[in-house]
């Protein structure tokens, strides 16, 4: 067990207000949600009955629960990798394993943490996809596919995080005191590399793509590009029916690689002008620049956290006071993975403010539908996606605002009426 320093204490606390924290919140909107589940919302009695209303209640406290267990295996874990020495064994083996190469016994080190992670979330993975799912009638993946896409993911992780790891340990190594500014610049290289293979190259691994057929949709998907003057790679179909019933759309990649993408789902279940004002939607987040937006704010705050960390990589209190005596040449490797283990603790009280930013691009890129389709159609087709995915309509505004990054149903619903009128 190692000895207690001043910064065991403050995270020890920082730790325990997170997972108290988290539980109330959850507590609130299990509460909230039950206690209106009985009655529809007035703005939907219309047009969404009292089975799927409660129907949605139960998927939402089901999802709730489950990740009250989520809180406690990570907050478990992560006790276990920094006080209880977790981190010092996998080091002492890693070092062991490689005792000739520095380098690859760090990213030994790395890997070794996060395949161990993976192996803890895997059960609760499993669990959320073969019972929660499953028992609402949302899933549609075979055990044989979850596998699959298990180990097509734990691979990708490897092939495209390993280098990157390697680049920064050796940046770590060679650039003195300024590593964490060549580090941001090579993270926003990587990332800007990943949006502009990520259509073409990673996503075709998971998911079929077939062009969107000619036809009335088609057509009115192309008016409506031109109308707002946005060129696209291409309009695709995903089957995403292969995993799942839930409905969606989305823009992807960067520059002259941006495609659009519509779940197949979605094009069973909504009528042409729902697509469209929907697609509308998507569009407002492109014309009123909200991607580069967050784009650029996250890597604003990425270089805040990389600073800060190569302020911590100095302190030897850093890595006493949780639980790690890094080996010689390992402590690139160290301050790495502590860092990103320990950083989601302090910054969880911050999720208010970046979920603040995502509702208001929400609100106006349902005004900037609402300009170039009929927000009346917008209306019908968010109901319907209401329904489908059992989204509930009386979440508890005080964790709506921790986590919800949409608005809630009765606002975002009555914004656009207004807007109809």
């Amino acid at each position: 067990m190692p000895s207690l320093h001043g910064f065991t204490y403050v995270f020890a606390a920082a730790l325990l207000v997170s997972v108290l924290l988290r539980f109330w919140l959850t507590g609130r909107q299990i509460r909230h949600v039950v206690r209106h589940r009985d009655q529809v919302p007035p703005s939907f009695a219309d047009r969404i009955g009292l089975d799927a209303h409660q129907r949605a209640a139960s998927y939402t406290i089901a999802r709730a629960r489950l990740g009250l267990v989520e809180t406690v295996v990570s907050a478990a874990l992560l006790l276990v990798f920094t006080l209880l020495g977790g981190l010092q064994f996998l080091m002492d083996a890693a070092s062991a394993l490689f005792p000739r190469s520095p380098m690859l016994a760090q990213l030994g080190f790395v890997a070794g943490v996060a395949l161990a992670g993976s192996i803890v979330d895997l059960p609760i993975e499993a669990w959320r996809r073969f019972r929660l799912e499953q028992r609402f009638g949302f899933n549609r993946m075979s055990p044989r596919l979850f596998v699959v896409d298990t180990l097509k993911s734990l691979l990708l992780g490897a092939a495209f995080g390993l280098p990157l790891l390697a680049l920064v340990l050796w940046l770590m190594q060679v650039s003195g005191g300024l590593w964490w500014l060549w580090t941001w610049f090579a993270w926003i290289a990587f990332s800007v590399m990943a949006m502009l293979i990520f259509p073409t190259l990673i996503a075709p691994m998971f998911n079929r793509f077939e062009p969107l057929p000619d036809g009335e949709l088609r057509t009115r998907v192309e008016r409506l590009l031109a109308r707002c003057g946005f060129r696209s790679k291409g309009l695709f179909v995903m089957d995403g029916s292969r995993r799942s019933a839930h409905g969606n759309a989305y823009f992807t990649g960067l520059g002259r690689s941006k495609r659009i993408v519509f779940f197949d789902t979605l094009i069973s279940r909504l009528d042409a002008d729902e697509i469209e004002a929907v697609l509308a939607h998507e569009l407002g987040h492109f014309q009123l620049r909200h991607v580069p937006k967050r784009i650029a704010a996250s890597f604003v705050l990425s270089l805040g956290a990389l600073w800060l960390l190569g302020w911590l990589s100095q302190q030897p209190w850093f890595y006493q006071s949780l639980g790690l005596t890094p080996l010689p040449g390992m402590s690139n490797a160290a301050a790495l993975v502590l860092f990103f283990l320990v950083l989601p603790v302090f910054a969880f009280p911050l999720q208010p403010l970046f979920a603040l930013l995502s509702r208001r691009h929400e609100f106006e890129a349902d005004a900037f539908a609402a300009a170039h389709a009929d927000p009346r159609h917008l209306v019908s087709a968010l109901v319907k996606l209401y329904q489908d995915n059992a989204s509930t309509l009386t979440p508890d505004p005080v964790h709506s605002a921790f986590h919800d990054t949409h608005p809630p149903a009765v606002q975002r619903i009555g914004r656009l009426a207004s807007l109809a009128t």
